[in-house]
Parts: C-alpha cells; sequence; structure tokens
C-alpha cells in the first residue's frame, strides 16, 4: 500500500486538488471532502493505467508541514 500526499486547494467556486508525486493526477469537488474523495479514485485509476502500461509506480516521497510566520 502506498500513502500519497494530496494538496487540496480553494479554486474559483470549487476545489482542485494535485498529488506532487503523481504528475498529471488531479480532481476537483464542490467541497474539499468532494475534492478528496474525487482524488482517491483519481489515483486508483492513475496508478492502474501506469500498471497496464507496465510503467514503474513512483514511490511516495513528498512530506507537508505548517510553518508559523508573525
Amino acid at each position: 500500500m502506498h500513502r500519497y500526499l494530496i494538496v487540496i486547494e480553494k479554486a474559483e467556486g470549487n476545489y482542485s486538488t494535485y498529488s506532487p508525486d503523481l504528475p498529471g493526477c488531479v480532481a476537483t469537488g464542490s467541497t474539499p471532502e468532494e475534492a478528496k474523495e474525487n482524488m482517491h479514485r483519481a489515483i486508483r485509476m492513475h496508478l492502474e493505467g501506469l500498471k497496464e502500461d507496465g510503467l514503474p509506480i513512483p514511490e511516495p516521497e513528498s512530506t507537508a508541514d505548517y510553518v508559523s510566520v508573525p
């Protein structure tokens, strides 16, 4: 099992999400939760497509953290 970081961003009228470790794999949703659910499905489809094409599955390498600024 792989665990990929996803980034959820507020866009105009919806939310978009992507994974830094999976270029080209993106999803949107009306809410952050919907965007996350859609991204979960998008990642599964993306990885299945890579397998079908005989391409390597990228290892998750991205991490995230917050920085406080006064």
